[in-house]
């Protein structure tokens, strides 16, 4: 996963930054559209000739908000997403502009947190999030579009409720088990099989439990936290997953890409034994 701007990008120009991922070794990724970022018609175009030129191909566009803050997991119940109240129509205005700059690119993917979603379904703000939702996807139908939900913010059965609640068929997940791991949610392959009839793409990302309930766990490096990678790899077969599988590392520089190296070799290596007991078929894009 790579951005547009902010913290976690690498501050370059859109044709710099495709080829700095397309020298990873992939060809497939998810683009996180910061917040500042002008989602103009010479934007579009930079994008699209950086993308094409590299082909490199965009699966999903993930949406991010001004005012979003990430300092803690109250701060965040408090500033993420679409729960926020006094924030929401803005955000619902900025949503639709990104699905349709993710139109412009050919991208069939919109994604983002929606924040801490109320357990009570009778809650007024659960209503307000749920209708919005409604709203957003009626809006990515139009464009040709999934929207999916980031997971790790409330235990998967809550999340599996809310897109029961929604019910828009271009509903989905992006799941991403470290998130479950670092905000304490619950057990990934446990929160896997709850939401398996969602699942529209994944983040391999990995991170060690929180050692204080209500404080952030740990990201890691793929295959050095608590995910168990191998074991995740084999549910997503389980569950007849088929996509791609975005390796998302939320630091910067040459860490990061040492990282994400890594990472696509540990892939590489845990899915030869997971694809040699299927017929054969077209690789997929770590």
């Amino acid at each position: 996963m790579f951005w547009t701007g902010g913290d976690l990008a690498a501050q370059v120009p859109p044709d710099q930054t495709v080829r700095m991922v397309s020298q990873l070794g992939v060809s497939c990724g998810q683009l996180g559209i910061h917040p500042s970022a002008i989602l103009n018609n010479e934007q579009v175009t930079a994008w699209k000739t950086a993308l094409n030129t590299e082909g490199m191909e965009i699966v999903t566009v993930f949406a991010s908000y001004l005012g979003e803050s990430y300092a803690s997991i109250p701060t965040v119940r408090e500033t993420v997403g679409f729960v926020p109240s006094l924030t929401r129509e803005v955000r619902e205005t900025r949503t639709y502009e990104c699905s349709d700059f993710a139109l412009e690119l050919g991208v069939s993917g919109l994604a983002t947190h929606i924040g801490f979603v109320p357990e009570d379904r009778t809650d007024p703000e659960y209503i307000a999030v749920r209708e919005m939702v409604r709203r957003v996807c009626d809006y990515c139908a139009q464009n040709d579009q999934i929207f999916a939900l980031e997971t790790g913010q409330e235990p998967a059965r809550v999340l599996r409720n809310f897109i029961a609640d929604v019910d828009r068929e271009n509903l989905g997940i992006n799941f991403d088990p470290a998130n479950m791991i670092l905000y304490g949610s619950g057990k990934p392959l446990e929160a896997l099989e709850t939401v398996r009839d969602h699942v529209v793409t994944v983040h391999c990302k990995d991170a060690k439990w929180p050692t204080e309930l209500g404080q952030w766990g740990i990201e890691t490096p793929l295959g050095e936290g608590d995910v168990c990678i191998d074991k995740f790899l084999t549910k997503l077969k389980e569950i007849g997953y088929g996509g791609p599988l975005i390796i998302e590392r939320e630091i910067t520089g040459e860490e990061q890409q040492a990282d994400i190296r890594a990472g696509i070799a540990l892939l590489e290596k845990l899915k030869t034994p997971l694809l040699a007991t299927e017929k054969p078929k077209k690789r997929s894009n770590p």
